[in-house]
């Protein structure tokens, strides 16, 4: 072979020569690429082609060729379409001091060898690491897996002994919450709604995809795929955890789940009888509350008195014979979750991550929902979730929805932002614990008291309604409860064991619950404690021996070793491959918060495992549009593995002003990307329907008909002229509201307003819990379906869905009532109320209208708060956050005292200081 000399004298071995084309600016420049050996190492060296002719063997440029050098073949529309033989294929080549260079080679088998051996070179560079090196968990043994030997051994005794047995590590839990701040932030999910029930999917248009592509410029991109190292350790780590069978030991550990709703109590005596119940200490404790606070400040977000009561009288109540670690403590309103493990286990837990979903009004109050904390110990994932469903005997249907809410909401934003968001039911093991609040199917409850004397337990739980629901499996289908012994844990006159008194009498009801899913899960105990009295609830506690995985070291790297053989054998010989049943997709009639799914089928036909994943456009964060996403978006697929992924359009308050406005369409181009392989393409296609939530007040008040009877093209111009609107307002040249034609008089509000409050000012003054139960989402539906299409004379649905409505209304506006302008004066006149009438007094006049329009029609319900349960501060804080929203760039930043300004403002309204007339 030819040996060239680099500048220093060096001798290096030729391997491989490709002769192409540098491209820098559109120019292409004659260049020779040369695959070198030098002792252990190898380079890929560049010169132009002009050096070769006068005799020159020193290379222009010198790139090692390591787990840092990047060879990349360029994303074309080849992909897609069949172009000449002779077009040429194009690479990026980058390596660790050397920027990016484009080539282009007219000769494609020369240029595959490149690939192939640059590639075989990089495999056996990883092949030499120690396995140790090569683990594809990124974390050392004693940390992603524990030896059985060292499971044994008994920690360090923490400093800090305390009586109680507790020891609060206060560095530690300093950090989980950094990282899961640091998860919150990453994590962005869009909430879709339940699943409607399976529709028909739409027939496919013909050629739809040939047509996108000559309209779309954006397929000619580089779609740059992660590191090769980076993806081979992925696939190691989903085929290692496939095969841990061969090298994972199961042990059991002590788990004490337990619930309670408080209703709003603070602890009154020992929790001995519940924390304590059992002679052996648990491993690990997962204690959840239901109703911790039911203050209104509690309500919305603001930080409680209580959950510090209950979390020391807690920690005084675990039990003796251990010491335990607080690993992590979230809450949302009411609801708490608190995990504590033995001081000698908390090594063995990483991945501490906390997330709550709340279910109220518009999906976000959090008077019902649930929080969840998940981990891993030693090598085994759990989830944990604590829940407070929605209440009434007849709402089991509520109940079923917020189950589905919080398992389709409820995401883990993992630090790696290369790993995909975790769902509640990707771990090992679940544990589902709360006030899950289903009741008995019966009306008398003197005939159940009845019946529980008599010890018909069995018979009563056949009409019990999670029981129903789980065997019709429309919730917590997937999960296992344990046989029930004990009398109904509700409903109690509160500090006594006896029922219900009060003239409402509720029916004795199993609301306290514990499920779970997952493998090798033993329920010792499942049990009620009726020594506790402080609520009208009582707690309730399951114990389990979970097996847990603990990798053996030994046979671990056995069969990591042997999976590294068989992969460097498949992957010299084959280049992974997948078929997809269909590329085009056509979704129609797309509405404002209704789902849309359509899917498809992902097979491997090669003869290689491969990792597909979807990713962004160049130049694009995400990989598709805010209304659009697939599920999953990525995996692993075995020769001959087929897989359904579901492409699902949800349009939510954040997409559907830029539907409405023609600005944005249901039009896209996924990109999934094969690791090692080619670029697939699909296109989403479309037509949306445009809804009035989302339109600006303006807009709506020039709109006499209905949304759907107005052309889109009239829409914009409406849009566009309420822009003139808000710029010539200022400069007052326009007429007040009485001196305008009659022809062309806009209404002083919107229609839509005007139907939802009139119709709850006529039926839901009386209404309890009026603005604090959410609506039914096949309610709301119809509710928007009815305000797009006509002018009803009655609105469908329950109070409670007209009501949602209208806060989903108000929070849907591009522009929220009180302007974003405005948004700081508001806030410095909220001490004033005078002050507060003059900042309202320059709105333009839709959003003031529309401001004192609502204003009137809330003091009008306080005034049957006793039937409503109705106040004025829970209203002024609810409304605060949809009327006088922060502007886009402090969204997620205001403080305490901005949220309580914005409060006061908007109370001063209800309270009458500052109801004046405003114009």
């Amino acid at each position: 072979m030819e040996e060239l000399q680099d500048r220093r004298g060096n001798r290096r071995r030729t391997l491989l020569v490709v002769e192409g084309f540098e491209v820098t600016n559109s120019l292409k420049e004659p260049r020779q690429l040369i695959l070198v050996q030098r002792g252990g190492e190898y380079e890929l060296l560049m010169r132009p082609v002009q050096d070769i002719h006068v005799g020159c063997t020193t290379a222009q440029v010198v790139i090692p060729v390591n787990d840092h050098f990047r060879i990349i073949q360029e994303a074309e529309e080849a992909v897609l379409i069949d172009l000449s033989p002779t077009s040429g294929c194009k690479f990026i080549i980058q390596g660790d001091q050397t920027p990016q260079l484009h080539f282009e080679f007219q000769d494609e088998k020369a240029a595959s060898s490149l690939l192939t051996d640059v590639r075989k070179i990089q495999q056996s560079l990883l092949k030499t690491r120690p396995a140790e090196v090569m683990d594809p968990f990124g974390i050392d043994s004693s940390n992603w897996y524990q030896s059985s030997e060292t499971v044994q051994k008994t920690a360090s005794k923490l400093p800090g002994t305390e009586n109680m047995g507790f020891v609060d590590n206060f560095s530690d839990l300093s950090i989980e919450q950094k990282k899961n701040q640091q998860n919150q932030q990453l994590s962005s999910p869009r909430p879709p709604p339940p699943p409607p029930a399976n529709r028909t999917l739409p027939a496919e248009k013909p050629n739809g995809r040939t047509d996108q592509l000559r309209r779309d410029n954006t397929i000619r991109k580089l779609f740059e795929p992660s590191n090769q190292s980076m993806q081979r350790e992925g696939l190691i780590k989903h085929y290692m955890l496939k095969r841990e069978s061969e090298y994972v030991d199961i042990q059991d550990f002590r788990f004490f789940v337990g619930t309670w709703n408080v209703n709003g109590q603070s602890p009154d005596s020992e929790l001995h009888p519940w924390l304590r119940y059992d002679k052996s200490p648990p491993d690990l404790y997962c204690i959840g509350f239901q109703e911790l606070d039911l203050s209104t400040e509690a309500f919305f977000y603001f930080d409680s008195l209580k959950e510090q009561e209950w979390l020391l009288a807690v920690r005084k109540s675990l039990h003796p014979k251990a010491r335990y670690i607080e690993v992590r403590t979230i809450r949302l309103v009411g609801m708490m979750l608190v995990i504590f493990v033995k001081e000698q286990h908390l090594k063995h837990i990483r991945e501490v991550m906390a997330e709550t979903a709340g279910t109220g009004l518009m999906g976000k109050m959090g008077n019902k929902g649930g929080v969840a904390v998940r981990f891993v110990f030693h090598n085994t994932s759990f989830c944990v979730v604590n829940s407070h469903l929605a209440a009434h005997v007849e709402d089991f249907e509520r109940r079923n929805q917020d189950y589905r809410e919080i398992c389709s909401r409820m995401s883990f934003a993992m630090l790696d932002q290369n790993i995909p968001p975790l769902s509640i039911t990707r771990h090992d093991v679940v544990l589902w614990l709360g006030d899950l609040n289903y009741r008995l199917c019966m009306s008398d409850a003197n005939e159940v008291k009845t019946k529980i004397v008599h010890g018909e337990i069995k018979q009563l739980l056949e009409l019990d309604q999670l029981n129903i629901q789980r065997s019709t499996k429309k919730a917590f289908a997937d999960f296992l409860e344990g046989e029930i012994t004990f009398i109904p844990t509700y409903k109690y006159d509160s500090k006594t064991d006896r029922w219900d008194s009060s003239g409402k009498c509720r029916v004795p009801a199993w609301c306290d619950r514990v499920l779970w899913r997952g493998s090798n899960v033993k329920l010792l105990d499942y049990r009620s404690h009726m020594a506790l009295k402080t609520s009208d609830h009582k707690p309730v506690s399951a114990v389990f021996d979970i097996g847990v995985k603990i990798v053996d070291n030994r046979r671990y790297k056995q069969a990591f070793e042997d999976l590294v053989r068989r992969m460097d054998r498949m992957e010299n010989e084959f280049l992974p491959s997948v078929l997809l049943s269909h590329r085009d997709f056509t979704f129609e009639n797309v509405r404002f918060r209704q789902l849309q799914r359509e899917k498809f089928h992902i097979t491997n036909d090669g003869q290689v495992p491969c990792h597909f994943v979807f990713i962004p456009k160049l130049n694009d964060a995400q990989y598709c549009k805010p209304w659009l996403r697939a599920e999953p978006s990525d995996g692993y697929l075995e020769p001959n593995e087929t897989l359904e992924i579901s492409l699902e359009v949800y349009v939510s308050k954040d997409s559907v002003t830029l539907l409405n406005s023609g600005v944005d369409s249901i039009e896209d181009i996924l990109v999934l990307h094969l690791d090692r392989g080619k670029d697939y393409f699909l296109t989403i296609c479309g037509n949306y329907v445009p809804s009035c939530f989302g339109t600006p007040l303006e807009t709506l008040c020039r709109m006499k008909r209905p949304i759907r009877e107005v052309p889109v093209s009239t829409l914009i111009d409406l849009g566009e002229d309420s822009f003139i609107d808000k710029q010539e307002k200022s400069l007052k040249k326009l007429s007040p509201w009485d001196t305008e034609g009659t022809e062309d008089r806009p209404l002083q509000i919107p229609k839509e307003i005007w139907l939802l409050v009139d119709h709850l000012y006529r039926n839901a003054c009386h209404q309890e819990d009026l603005f604090q139960t959410p609506g039914m989402q096949e309610e709301l539906q119809r509710i928007i379906e009815c305000l797009d299409t006509s002018i009803p004379e009655v609105i469908p649905g329950s109070n409670h869905s007209v009501a949602e409505a209208l806060l989903i209304f108000l929070e849907a506006l591009p522009e929220p009532v009180i302007c974003y302008e405005l948004y700081h004066c508001c806030l410095d006149s909220s001490y004033d109320s005078r002050l507060c009438r003059k900042v309202i007094s320059q709105l333009p006049r839709s959003h003031r209208s529309v401001f004192r329009y609502l204003m009137s029609f809330l003091r009008e319900l306080l005034k049957y708060s006793e039937h409503n349960n109705l106040s004025v501060n829970m209203i002024a804080s609810l409304f605060a956050t949809l009327l006088l929203r922060p502007p886009p760039n402090l969204t997620g930043k205001q403080t305490p005292q901005d949220r309580q300004k914005a409060v006061n403002f908007i109370q001063g309204f209800l309270t009458g200081g500052a109801d004046e007339d405003l114009t």
